[in-house]
C-alpha cells in the first residue's frame, strides 16, 4: 500500500512505453510502481522515430522540453528509386499541426535516461531495476492482482505485492502476454536485415533515407552528433537472426556511404520482424500495452509511436478509475478504440515494406512508374508528400458519440490568444488535463443546456472553453475561459464545429460534436463509465 492508502499501479517494462506510462500516471496523481528486469536502461538504439502525436502526450507529463533537447526536429522521409534516383520526400500534413515536428530522430538510450530522472524524481513513484515479474493472479477481493516479484533468475521466494492495476510493458517476448496464456495472431517475416548504429557519420539530413533499390533495400536513418542508423536486406547466407553479423560484412555494405571502424560501431546485429497482434488487450486488472499488445515491421517508424498512443489512451482512465472518478468500464473503451487502429498501422507497415523494399525489379519498376505519375496531379502529390496515405487514428467505438466529421478524430494544438495578455499559447495548456467543453462561436445563453443534473461537469472536472473563430479579441474577465484564432489554424481545426460544442476528451481525442438536442444522449453515454456507487469530486490539474 502506497502512503495513499490505495495500492499503486504496477508498470512492467522500463522501456520507452512503460516510462512514458509511469510519468503519465503519477502526472495525474497515481502511484506507480516500476519493474524492469534488466538492471539499467537500454544501452541500444532500437527505436529511432517520435511522431507529433507522441511529443505530444509527452506534453502532457511535462517532458516535451526535454526531450526536444535530445531529439534532430525532423521532415519526414524521402524516397529513392530503383537507380537510386530522389522518387519522393514525404513530410507529412501541415508542420506542427499537433503543435509539435512530425517526425523526429532520436537515441532510444538518451530518450530512456529522459524519462527515468523525470519518474524517479518524481514522489509518487518507485522504480526498481534488477526486478522481474514471476507471477500474476487477480485478487479474490476483485480489488486488483498480487504480483510476485524477485531478482532475474526465478530463485527464491518471490516478494507477494498487490496493485491496483498491472500495465505490461514488457515488450514482444511479454512474461506478463505468456502467464496469462495471450496468443498474438499475425505473420512471422524471414527476411533478415542487418542494422547498424554508427557514429563519425557525415550525413546532416533531418530525414530518413529509403533507398529502394532490389539488389540491396536499404534505410538510413541520421542523427545527433554524428550518429547515424543504417539498414540493410541480407541476402540468403549472409546472416542469421540474432547473430551478431561480422565487421567484413558490415564494412562492405557501408562501403557505399562511408568508411567506418569498429571503434564507430554502437551496435550490429540481425533480425527479422514480426506483424502480430494480441488476441486479447485485457484480462481483468491487467492491460497489454506497446509490443505487448502489437508488433509490426518498421518501415513505417510506428512500432513505438503506437505504443506511446496506447498509454496515452489508456493512462488518463487508469487514473480516473484510481482516483474513483470512473468506473471499471471505462477501461473497456481502450482496447476498443485503439485496437482498430493499431490493427491497421501494422498491415500498413507490412504493405509499404512491401512496395518500398521490394527485391523485385519489376514491382520497384511499376512503384516508380506509379508515383512519379501521381506526382504529376496535384492530388496524387498531396496524397504522397502529406502521407495521407498512413492510416489515421479515429476512435469509431469506445467513448464517442455521433457522427460528426470531427467526432472521434484527434484535434490539432494551434497556438491560441489567451486573455489578458493575448500572448499566443498552445492549446493544450489551456484545456488542461480532463475532459474539456469548447464552445466553438456560440452565443453565452447556448450554455445553459448544459445546467442540469444530468450533465456530469462536476464529476469529470469538465472545463467549459469559448472559442472564438475568425480575427476577433477573446473576452476577458468573462464567467469562462476564452481562446480566438492565433494564425487562422483554429479555424482549420475546428470551422467545422462552428455555433456547436465539442466535448475533447483528456487525450485529446473528440468525444462528440453536440447541439443543445444532443446534451441527453452524451451526457448518458459519459455517465454509463462513472462510478455505481455515486459521484466523487475529479482531481484534475492544469490551468485555473
Amino acid at each position: 500500500m502506497t502512503a495513499h492508502g490505495r495500492a499503486p499501479v504496477l508498470v512492467v517494462g522500463g522501456g520507452p512505453v512503460g516510462l512514458t506510462a509511469a510519468n503519465l500516471l503519477v502526472a495525474r496523481g497515481v502511484p506507480v510502481l516500476l519493474v524492469e528486469r534488466n538492471a539499467t536502461t537500454s544501452d541500444e538504439a532500437k527505436a529511432i522515430s517520435l511522431d507529433d502525436e507522441s511529443l505530444r502526450t509527452l506534453q502532457q507529463a511535462g517532458l516535451d522540453g526535454p526531450v526536444l533537447d535530445i531529439v534532430v526536429p525532423g521532415t519526414g522521409t524521402r524516397y529513392y528509386d530503383r537507380r537510386g534516383r530522389p522518387l519522393l520526400h514525404a513530410r507529412g500534413p501541415r508542420p506542427y499541426r499537433l503543435g509539435h515536428p512530425f517526425k523526429s530522430q532520436f537515441a532510444q538510450p538518451e530518450l530512456e535516461r529522459v524519462l527515468l530522472d523525470a519518474l524517479t524524481a518524481h514522489p509518487l513513484a518507485d522504480v526498481r531495476f534488477g526486478t522481474e515479474l514471476r507471477t500474476v493472479r487477480e485478487r479474490a477481493d476483485g480489488g486488483g492482482v498480487t504480483a510476485g516479484l524477485g531478482p532475474p533468475g526465478g530463485t527464491g521466494t518471490p516478494e507477494l505485492l498487490d496493485a491496483a492495476r498491472l500495465l505490461a510493458c514488457d515488450g514482444g517476448r511479454s512474461t506478463v502476454r505468456e502467464l496469462l496464456g495471450i496468443d498474438m495472431t499475425g505473420t512471422s517475416h524471414r527476411q533478415v536485415w542487418l542494422v547498424a548504429d554508427l557514429t563519425g557519420d557525415h550525413h546532416d539530413e533531418r530525414y530518413g533515407m529509403h533507398r529502394g533499390t532490389p539488389h540491396r533495400p536499404t534505410v538510413i536513418v541520421p542523427g545527433r552528433g554524428g550518429r547515424c542508423r543504417y539498414e540493410f536486406l541480407l541476402r540468403p547466407g549472409e546472416g542469421e537472426k540474432g547473430a551478431t553479423p561480422g565487421f567484413a560484412l558490415l564494412r562492405d555494405l557501408v562501403a557505399p556511404y562511408r568508411e567506418v571502424t569498429e571503434d564507430q560501431v554502437e551496435r550490429c546485429v540481425a533480425y527479422t520482424f514480426n506483424a502480430v497482434v494480441a488476441d486479447r488487450w485485457r484480462d481483468g486488472h491487467v492491460l497489454l500495452l506497446g509490443d505487448a499488445a502489437h508488433m509490426m515491421p518498421p518501415f513505417a517508424g510506428q512500432g513505438l509511436n503506437s505504443g506511446i498512443r496506447d498509454a496515452a489512451n489508456l493512462a488518463w482512465k487508469v487514473a480516473d478509475v484510481w482516483h474513483g472518478t470512473a468506473g471499471d468500464s471505462l477501461l473497456d473503451t481502450y482496447e476498443a478504440e485503439r485496437r482498430p487502429h493499431a490493427t491497421e498501422v501494422v498491415r500498413y507497415s507490412e504493405r509499404l515494406g512491401g512496395i518500398v523494399m521490394t527485391t523485385s525489379p519489376v514491382r520497384a519498376l511499376a512503384r516508380d512508374l506509379a508515383v512519379r505519375t501521381l506526382l504529376r496531379v496535384p492530388a496524387g502529390r498531396r496524397h504522397l508528400t502529406e502521407m495521407r496515405f498512413r492510416p489515421v487514428s479515429r476512435h469509431r467505438a469506445g467513448l464517442v458519440v455521433g457522427d460528426h466529421p470531427l467526432t472521434g478524430t484527434q484535434l490539432p494544438q494551434p497556438r491560441v490568444l489567451v486573455p489578458p495578455s493575448l500572448r499566443p499559447r498552445p492549446l493544450d495548456d489551456v484545456l488542461g488535463t480532463a475532459y474539456a467543453l469548447l464552445g466553438v462561436d456560440v452565443p453565452g445563453t447556448a450554455w445553459a443546456c448544459f445546467d442540469t443534473p444530468d450533465w456530469p461537469d462536476g464529476a469529470l472536472g469538465i472545463r467549459r472553453i469559448d472559442v472564438l473563430l475568425g480575427d476577433r479579441l477573446p473576452p476577458a474577465g468573462g464567467t469562462r475561459p476564452a481562446v480566438a484564432d492565433a494564425d487562422r489554424a483554429l479555424e482549420e481545426a475546428l470551422g467545422a464545429a462552428r455555433n456547436r460544442f465539442v466535448l475533447v476528451k483528456p487525450d485529446r481525442y473528440v468525444a462528440a460534436v453536440l447541439g443543445p438536442r444532443d446534451v441527453p444522449a452524451v451526457a448518458a453515454a459519459l455517465r454509463r463509465h462513472l462510478p455505481v456507487t455515486g459521484l466523487r469530486p475529479v482531481r484534475t490539474g492544469g490551468p485555473g
